[in-house]
């Protein structure tokens, strides 16, 4: 899910994965509303498939619902989350149900009642401490996780080998700015010289065959003269 207000990050759209069926529709059309994305869950009975491949930023579960003891459900959770943030929801204002959520390993746990304000401002805040904790870079579509060296554009994982994730790393951490061959010589392969290989255009050419391949839109550009460049939107103004 997403950040909103002031600190609404309309681009990059963050994802939130729902499993509330008692307040289902209500809680997408507030998240939507807010100029997130969400994606519903279904339920875990039929299986942890969807769960294990739902590309998120924030998972919001309702472990009130009477068929799966809650603290367990958290824990269950808790586990398919790993270092994403985990909200739990209740549809009571209960002190009991947020203690079982934050004692099962929630990062946060909230009554959800009519208004959304709070929920939202939660979620934003929930999202914006696990970026800055877990090493997160991203402009647009583009998701990257220098932990876990995991890449998602669009929602869809992307499996990259190092220098190809390094490349990508690179040019994301100076967005619509330009690198020049030099420079990833030097931050990929630790080259303080120029080989005389080829060797930068090669995992160019294999990394935007995965990053821009059946997309709306090319994000890596060749800058003629300077380099190298991630495009954040699909016409960007690069700067020096």
């Amino acid at each position: 899910m997403g950040e909103v207000g002031g600190e609404a990050d309309a681009v990059r759209m963050p994802l939130i994965a729902l499993f509330h069926p008692a307040r289902g529709a209500a809680l997408y059309d507030a998240v939507t509303s807010a100029g997130m994305v969400a994606h519903g869950l279904p339920d875990p009975v039929y299986g942890l498939r969807p769960w294990l491949d739902c590309c998120f930023d924030i998972l919001a579960i309702n472990p009130f619902l009477g068929w799966q003891e809650p603290f367990e459900f958290v824990r269950l959770a808790r586990s398919l989350a790993g270092r994403r943030p985990l909200l739990v929801l209740s549809d009571r204002d209960s002190f009991e149900d947020r203690m079982t959520g934050l004692d099962g390993g929630a990062d946060d746990a909230l009554g959800w009642i009519d208004d959304p304000a709070e929920l939202i401002a939660r979620i934003a805040g929930l999202i914006r401490r696990s970026r800055l904790a877990s090493g997160q870079l991203g402009e647009g579509e583009l998701r990257i996780d220098l932990i876990d060296r995991r890449v998602e554009r669009a929602g869809q994982v992307i499996r990259l080998p190092l220098r190809e994730f390094d490349l990508l790393a690179n040019l994301a951490r100076v967005p619509d700015r330009p690198l020049s061959r030099a420079a990833l010589l030097k931050a990929v392969w630790r080259i303080d010289f120029d080989p005389g290989t080829n060797r930068v255009e090669v995992h160019m050419s294999r990394l935007r065959a995965k990053v821009d391949r059946g997309f709306a839109w090319p994000m890596l550009q060749t800058v003629q003269g300077r380099g190298y460049a991630l495009r954040s939107r699909p016409d960007p103004v690069l700067s020096i």
